[in-house]
């Protein structure tokens, strides 16, 4: 799949290409249960590419272990994610900036020992890895 673009997809062409679980959560705003997530506790080097369009997302050396049960990271790549505040308000939506696709969530002030005190929480199917060394990108 081409790396980048792919926001004015219709829905057909997005069901056409992602299994069902990745359109319920990168084009419906779904979350899988914590702790199915196959990123979940992956650590090995390379970079994290969004499922639905494969843009670089994160390197694998802002990855963190936070306990929450889904792959949390301190920050993404530049450019890379749009932040939205949900409609209630309580939490950040996080969006692939190229696709629109749904990641997730950002939280701040956790008290993670990050340099950025942020945890982006994110959904195992919206990712896809790319093993590698991280300082190639």
């Amino acid at each position: 799949m081409a790396r980048g673009g792919g926001g004015n997809k219709s829905e057909e062409e997005w069901r056409a290409i992602l299994s069902p679980e990745q359109f319920r959560v990168l084009r419906r705003k779904g979350t899988e249960f914590a702790g199915t997530g196959i990123y979940n506790k992956h650590f090995e080097e390379g970079v994290y590419e969004c499922a639905g369009c494969g843009t670089p997302l994160y390197k694998s050396d802002t990855k963190f272990d936070s306990g929450c049960g889904w792959p949390a990271f301190f920050q993404g790549l530049p450019g890379a994610i749009n932040r939205k505040a949900d409609a209630d308000g309580r939490r950040v939506e996080i969006t692939c900036a190229a696709c629109g696709g749904h990641l997730g969530h950002v939280f701040k002030g956790e008290g993670y020992r990050t340099p950025t005190d942020e945890r982006h929480c994110v959904n195992s199917v919206s990712l896809k890895f790319a093993p590698g060394d991280v300082e190639e990108e």
